[in-house]
């Protein structure tokens, strides 16, 4: 299993001990999931968010 999964599982395990259900909760789940995935497939080397918060603001 790489970071990216890791990450994601994280990310869910997470938001399912967070959330408080129903279908704000899901999207609580999905939000904090997609978080987890970001930061594991930036580990992993495959997504450079550096990068991505350094072009902020310089276009």
């Amino acid at each position: 299993m790489n970071n990216a999964t890791l990450g994601l599982f994280a990310g869910l395990l997470l938001a399912i001990a967070g959330a408080a259900g129903g279908f704000g909760g899901f999207l609580f789940a999905v939000a904090l999931g997609g978080i987890g995935l970001a930061v594991g497939a930036h580990r992993d080397g495959t997504v450079d968010l550096g990068a991505l918060l350094r072009s902020k603001g310089h276009g």
